[in-house]
């Protein structure tokens, strides 16, 4: 999610060892029968030996035994703790899907342990971004549905069986092998690329068009509904399923801005005062829909979207949300521009125990001002122009800039006096002779022969004041 790589955990696995994978909730005993569903594919690792009475196998499956591990028959033996014997069946795994945020966990190391308590990630970012490292836990098994939207799902490494694929030929090789197919399954296809982000002002996650499987896997459990939020004016963070109790804020940036330094710039400089011990922050690089007037697709902009909320049960727990949503926005107008920050947005949900609000970057609401100052422009000139047209305004002075012809008031003029004209200075003023005696247009005029000149701009019913 942010310019460098982050490592994500599968969790669930397909050991024989495990309790859970059983339906009984119990690893089968000696005088078991163990059942693997015939028609489904399966991979199980199998770390230990094991003594069964019988075991019905899938038509298409592997077993991958450990050093010492496999199976014998139940010799009649007394087995402690498997006095009477049952059927077994292996748990199916088909709702194990690669976009179920619950199946993930970040890992961190050493100091970022501490660092990134204060961290979590919007749900669309919980599931393996591009340019993320998959890890899958060594000596385990696994089956995965990678059903997705996008043709191929990209990452930056695989480590399987305790070895990290990396570039793209390593990965090939691996799924040439015979396990590939019995661990990854669905119509999506994964590939290793081996580089990390390269814009130092983050990378946007890439699962956005898997998003409505992301949130379906999340809110299975609650029959695809979000909780009630508990404040009145929940806020949507960009690649979250449900609306949230909290702050965000967006910024634009140059050139100059560099995710990962202003991340640190915000854990260490204020999320690691004490005032700030239960709150929590996603940062990320997103790409949101800009419309004009709501309405026209513009297209996808960049910006960075912070997230804030408080894990916290205090009183005032949302009036610290709100104070930390302040302390950026007030550090980004004092250092924004040497951050390469050139425009912030702030929102602030509301609850019963604090006032929300909205903040923006000074250069942010100068923007909005002015473009609403034009529309009330457009607007009151429309209203004049609207009047005027109607007939409301005419005793106000005329003005040259208002003068609107109305032709079908001409018709009727020209149809019941066409016998009638008016003076016009541009045209009836005599033509001063050259020569003496030399008679002006007027004057060669037939005398039985009226002429008249029609101007448009001009009205005869208008011209009395």
């Amino acid at each position: 999610a942010s310019a460098i790589a982050v490592y994500k955990q599968w969790i669930p696995n397909t050991n024989f060892e495990t309790a859970s994978n059983w339906d009984k909730g119990r690893v089968p005993c000696a005088r078991d029968v163990v059942h693997f569903l015939k028609s489904k594919v399966v991979s199980v690792f199998v770390s230990s030996p094991h003594a069964l009475t019988d075991m019905y196998l899938p038509l298409n499956g592997e077993f991958v035994l450990a050093s010492g591990a496999g199976f014998t028959a139940f010799d009649g033996s007394w087995d402690p703790g498997c006095d009477s014997g049952a059927t077994v069946r292996f748990a199916d795994a088909e709702n194990h899907t690669w976009f179920d945020p619950t199946l993930w966990q970040a890992v961190s190391h050493g100091e970022e342990l501490e660092a990134n308590r204060h961290i979590f990630s919007v749900d669309e970012e919980r599931v393996p971004c591009q340019y993320d490292d998959v890890i899958f836990q060594p000596e385990t098994s696994f089956w995965i549905n990678i059903d997705s939207s996008q043709q191929v799902i990209h990452l930056r490494s695989i480590s399987l069986m305790g070895q990290e694929l990396s570039s793209p030929e390593a990965w090939a090789g691996y799924l040439q092998g015979p396990s590939a197919s019995l661990q990854f399954h669905g119509n999506g296809t994964l590939q290793v690329t081996g580089t990390r982000c390269p814009d130092k002002s983050g990378c946007a996650c890439g699962n956005a068009p898997d998003g409505h499987r992301i949130c379906a896997a999340l809110l299975r459990a609650s029959g695809g509904q979000c909780p009630v939020p508990a404040c009145q004016n929940p806020l949507q963070p960009l690649g979250h399923c449900c609306k949230v109790c909290g702050a965000t804020i967006n910024l634009d940036f140059t050139p100059d801005f560099d995710l990962q330094k202003y991340q640190d710039r915000l854990l260490q400089g204020l999320l690691s005062q004490p005032k700030y011990t239960s709150m929590r922050m996603a940062i990320s690089k997103v790409h949101k829909l800009q419309t004009f007037l709501g309405v026209i697709h513009r297209g996808y902009a960049p910006l960075i979207q912070i997230v804030l909320i408080d894990d916290g049960l205090m009183v005032q727990t949302g009036a610290t949300v709100e104070q930390l949503a302040a302390d950026i926005m007030e550090d980004i107008a004092q250092h924004g521009e040497v951050l390469g920050i050139s425009a912030s947005r702030m929102e602030v949900s509301t609850s019963s125990t604090f006032s929300g609000q909205a903040g923006s970057h000074t250069s942010s609401r100068i923007t909005a001002g002015t473009i609403m100052g034009l529309l009330f422009g457009l607007l009151f000139l429309g209203g004049i122009l609207f009047l005027y047209i109607k007939g409301n305004l005419r005793s106000l002075p005329r003005l040259p800039a208002l003068r609107f012809p109305r032709p079908w008031n001409r018709l009727v003029e020209l149809e019941s006096d066409n016998d009638k004209g008016f003076d016009n200075p541009m045209f009836d003023v005599e033509t001063p002779s050259t020569e003496p005696g030399q008679e002006t247009l007027q004057e060669m005029a037939p005398k039985d022969h009226q002429i008249f000149y029609i101007n448009p701009l001009y009205d005869a019913g208008k011209m009395e004041t």
